[in-house]
């Protein structure tokens, strides 16, 4: 096992076995997005794309929170009589960047939802290849609630992982969805027991490690552009892909490993 930890100010990360840990640090103000966090998890994210010991990466919160969203603190000063904010420009500038690298990188992204997951939080969850909770997790698209609307990619992910008409009502509404809800319409992959959720995310993350990461970023990939191909663009996509794999040293090693009824070893060659 090797184990490493990276200095920041508002978020912590480890190594361990493959599995890159982000955490989310800023627990007394339920982890609520400053520029300074969203910098340090893009960063990190960017980091561990590069980390040829990452083969998994989890995002999760310290305390009883994932992320309650943008901080609001953060705007006091700004919101006097007179105002126009320029939000456009911010979700551009500091939040589409973590978005975009989340689902564009190589390595499956795990988010951890140990607690509530709002606004922004909720869209960063939502963006991740896999949303494991803890019992006291919940959901909230809180934007209508301040006249705003959903944002970070939530109108695209969100009807994806629910359907339209959920996401419509999920979205308009702002009411939480918590763990079981979230699980029975396909939000969460499983929830957990408060006591057993580290344990449990650990063990669906060195099952993923111990898989041809080669494999797993070809398939993100061919999800991904699923959306947008016909059918024959998409059948060309998996030919190719399929021919891409099919070179790898795992991909014999997946062969060889069946034939001899033994466990595969996957080195990502």
């Amino acid at each position: 096992m090797t184990a490493t930890a990276t200095e920041y100010t508002v978020i912590t990360c480890d190594t361990a076995d493959g599995v890159h840990t982000i955490t989310m640090n800023r627990p007394d103000v339920l982890n609520a997005f400053n520029g300074p966090l969203l910098s340090e998890l893009t960063a990190a994210l960017k980091a561990a794309e590069k980390n040829a010991d990452v083969r998994v990466v989890v995002i999760t919160g310290s305390g009883r929170a994932f992320s309650s969203g943008q901080d609001l603190g953060d705007l006091k000063e700004k919101y006097v009589p007179g105002h126009v904010p320029e939000l456009g420009a911010d979700l551009k500038k500091r939040y589409d960047p973590c978005i975009k690298h989340i689902r564009r990188m190589s390595k499956p992204v795990i988010a951890a939802v140990n607690g509530v997951a709002a606004g922004a939080g909720c869209s960063i969850a939502l963006a991740c290849d896999f949303r494991l909770a803890s019992e006291h997790a919940s959901f909230i698209e809180v934007f209508v609630h301040v006249g705003l609307v959903p944002d970070s990619a939530s109108t695209w992910t969100l009807p994806r992982l629910v359907g339209w008409g959920r996401a419509m009502e999920l979205c308009c509404t702002g009411r939480p969805v918590k763990a079981e809800e979230a699980q029975a319409i396909g939000l969460v992959s499983t929830v957990s027991a408060a006591d057993e959720f580290e344990a449990a995310v650990a063990k669906f993350a060195g099952r993923l490690a111990a898989l041809p990461p080669q494999a797993m970023d070809l398939t993100k990939r061919l999800l991904n552009a699923s959306y947008g191909n016909s059918l024959e663009e998409q059948l060309e996509a998996e030919a190719f892909a399929q021919d891409t794999a099919g070179r790898t040293s795992d991909h014999f090693e997946g062969v060889t490993a069946f034939l001899e009824k033994r466990q595969p070893a996957f080195t990502g060659q």
